[in-house]
């Protein structure tokens, strides 16, 4: 488990609603998902949501939220909740050797040893099925605009070796839910 005396240098936190809440065993899985810091879930929702407002803007009925605009929102929050979780996940799993050699990063789950890289993947494939379960409640081009979204997941690990400005792709990963929730409201782009 965790060494629980280096936790000032590290970015996990010790004492968050997951120690108290969750079994021992299902911890470092929330941990590996950042369920404790939801700063990056609101990040990939919110522009979401803002992609469905501006769906809205043209339409004569705008002023009526309907129950499928709270159904899309709803789906969009579970979307967002699932896959940040799993971008954290294959965040972790690529940079597993680096993690462990970073004071900061040494005790997150995989690099600390409390979750192999096999339970890993199963988690993430989990995640991902959660995400395209729900994703596919929408209209066929915003599940192609969805899909697509992968792909940034999947560079951004590496960017981290060729830019010295990650973060900029990350920004791009978490605002490509402008495009899937204009898209879930107007069926075109």
């Amino acid at each position: 488990m965790i060494n629980r005396q280096n936790k000032n240098s590290a970015d996990i936190n010790l004492n968050s609603p997951i120690d108290i809440y969750l079994p021992r065993f299902l911890q470092p899985y929330a941990r590996l998902a950042r369920l404790d810091r939801p700063i990056g879930t609101w990040l990939l929702l919110l522009p979401c949501w803002w992609g469905m407002g501006l769906g809205l803007l043209n339409d004569d009925d705008w002023y009526q939220i309907n129950l499928k605009f709270i159904l899309y929102m709803a789906l969009f929050a579970i979307g967002a909740l699932v896959m940040r979780g799993a971008g954290c996940s294959w965040n972790d799993i690529t940079d597993k050797e680096i993690d462990a050699k970073v004071a900061r990063t040494k005790t997150r789950p995989i690099a600390a040893g409390d979750i192999s890289i096999k339970q890993a993947l199963v988690f993430l494939v989990i995640q991902c099925l959660i995400g395209l379960i729900r994703l596919l409640q929408f209209n066929f081009l915003a599940v192609l605009i969805g899909i697509a979204a992968m792909l940034l997941v999947v560079i951004y690990p590496y960017m981290k070796r060729v830019t010295y400005w990650p973060q900029a792709w990350l920004g791009l990963t978490f605002n490509w839910g402008i495009l899937v929730g204009f898209t879930a409201i107007r069926e075109t782009i």
